[in-house]
């Protein structure tokens, strides 16, 4: 009987995943994925997964989910196109600047951070 049981929650999974696009964007990567309910109503979960590093120095990755139901889709775009959209507006166009100073920022610090007392030593 637990084959049978593990066979059917097998093929369950997969007629759950209907579609699936991944979308690197930077540090972080977004998954849309639409997946079907035991009714067949498809619905959309999105993922972020940001990778971050323990004290230790071992990675894992912070994930986020929200589910979106298909009754939502609607006023859900209409609200995600006016927040971008005022963004477009009303952010000045240095954003892509903050972006590589960020970047700029975060290497330097990674460099510091692998000088070694041995390098201080010959200057």
């Amino acid at each position: 009987m637990d084959e049978t049981s593990n066979q059917d929650k097998m093929g369950s999974r997969e007629r759950d995943d209907i579609f699936s696009k991944v979308v690197r964007a930077g540090k972080r990567t977004y998954f849309f994925d639409v997946k079907a309910t035991r009714q067949n109503d498809y619905y959309l979960t999105i993922t972020e997964s940001k990778k971050r590093f323990a004290e230790e120095g071992k990675f894992f990755f912070e994930k986020h989910k929200i589910f979106l139901y298909k009754e939502d889709f609607d006023k859900f775009a209409e609200g995600f196109t006016e927040a971008v959209g005022y963004i477009r507006e009303n952010q000045s166009d240095d954003a892509s600047f903050k972006e590589d100073e960020e970047n700029t920022v975060e290497a330097i610090q990674n460099e510091l951070s692998n000088i070694s007392f041995d390098d201080l030593e010959k200057e």
